[in-house]
């Protein structure tokens, strides 16, 4: 007996040992190799282990896990959702996504347009003239105006927040960071598209002189790591409500920024705005359009969705940025905001009822009784806030002109 037990002992050692041995030989192959040759089949990495050493079968019963691209997407695909229903839906008007990144998203690489596009060439003769003009035409632009860029700009600067914020959405999220499916795909040609927006308003304001450039980093940071909860708990449909919804007030904001710089001279700075409030407008129809389609499927479900996100408020991006000074920051860019028309309560209704006229409940019919009457509440929605939001403006006017001016780290601690 003990000569079998240490002849088992003996096989059992030898066979981790194996294991160990090939565990070290590929790490070290692929170490140390000058330019390692990786297979790619779709998203997955495949590594080969050394069928000599180990078998593929032995490896899988001591680690565990196999290296098939099948078996990798596999465990990585969830298998239980808190909304299946949902989830099942989604996946059926993937194609849609799918068509959305080939027609609603431009071109990366050169046929995109870039920040610099819109930007002085430093690396070109005659930049300093160039950097002159833009200096000359922001100078005319008042700090109001400038606050409301730069928390525009902020909030622009928070993407990875958001993209995160896609991936949390069950059925739409990239498992693997490359996966090929149409959500996947989406998510990342959105995020790249945005990218964009953060990056021109960052350097427009650093060449233009006018704002303390490290006060504002200091606010990416802390908005990014605050992050941000808009209450979507993981729902696609909930993520596709909100986004309906803030892609639009994003344009709106952004527009009228560059209506005001053109009313103030700075022809670069509307420019800016307007191609950046395109770039929404496109996206804001494709999350538009996504919930179109769900309401075809399951009506029931995503009006039940949008009443319960009404009855509530939508949670603007930059609800959290400090500049780690002003812990009331964002009431005061966002009472700015207002007092210019940048963006107000009364936009906030507009877009209630623009999505209420877009998806056209006033006309969905076979709905269940209780999604029926929320189909009667959202329909009457934008009239009560259209109400409820003028009288709010009214009081707030009326404060806005006994309250002392605030200051603003941004504009080197200016008053505005």
């Amino acid at each position: 007996l003990n000569n079998q037990a240490t002849t088992m002992m003996s096989n059992h050692e030898s066979f981790g040992l194996r294991a160990a041995v090939a565990t070290f030989l590929v790490a070290t192959v692929y170490a140390f190799q000058t330019n390692p040759t990786f297979s790619r089949v779709g998203s997955a990495l495949k590594v080969a282990v050394d069928p000599s050493t180990i078998t593929n079968k032995e490896y899988e019963d001591i680690c565990g896990v196999s290296f098939s691209e099948k078996n990798l997407q596999e465990r990585l695909k969830s298998t239980k959702f808190l909304y299946p229903k949902h989830v099942e839906v989604i996946e059926d008007i993937g194609p849609l996504a799918g068509r959305m990144v080939d027609e609603i998203l431009l071109e990366t690489g050169e046929k995109a347009w870039q920040p610099q596009d819109f930007l002085p060439d430093l690396s070109k003769e005659g930049w300093e003239d160039e950097v002159k003009e833009l200096r000359k035409m922001a100078e005319g632009v008042p700090d109001e105006v400038m606050v409301v860029l730069v928390g525009d700009m902020v909030t622009e600067e928070a993407l990875p927040t958001y993209q995160t914020l896609l991936n949390t959405f069950e059925g739409c999220d990239d498992p693997t960071g490359d996966t090929d499916t149409p959500w996947a795909r989406w998510s990342r040609g959105w995020t790249s598209e945005e990218n964009r927006h953060g990056d021109l308003l960052n350097k427009y304001l650093y060449l233009g002189g006018r704002c303390d450039m490290r006060s504002i980093e200091v606010t990416i940071q802390h908005l990014i790591t605050n992050g941000f909860n808009p209450d979507a708990q993981k729902d696609p449909y909930r993520g596709f409500v909100y986004t309906s919804f803030q892609e639009r007030a994003t344009k709106v904001s952004h527009a009228n920024v560059g209506r005001l710089a053109g009313q103030y001279g700075d022809k670069s700075l509307r420019k800016i705005c307007a191609q950046i409030a395109g770039d929404e407008g496109r996206h804001e129809k494709a999350y538009q359009l996504f919930c179109e389609e769900i309401l075809k499927r399951d009506p029931d479900g995503l009006i039940m969705v949008f009443g319960d996100m009404m009855r509530g408020q939508i949670v603007m991006p930059a609800e959290l940025m400090t500049d780690g000074k002003n812990e009331n920051l964002y009431k005061d860019f966002s009472d700015i905001a207002q007092k210019l028309d940048v963006y107000t309560a009364i936009d906030y209704a507009d877009i209630i009822r623009h999505l209420v006229e877009r998806w056209d409940l006033e006309h969905l019919e076979g709905l269940s009784s209780e999604a029926e009457k929320e189909r009667e509440y959202l329909c009457k929605l934008p009239e009560r806030y259209t109400k409820l939001a003028e009288r709010s403006m009214n009081k707030k006017k009326k404060v806005n002109e006994e309250e002392a001016p605030k200051t603003f780290s941004w504009l080197h601690g200016r008053a505005v």
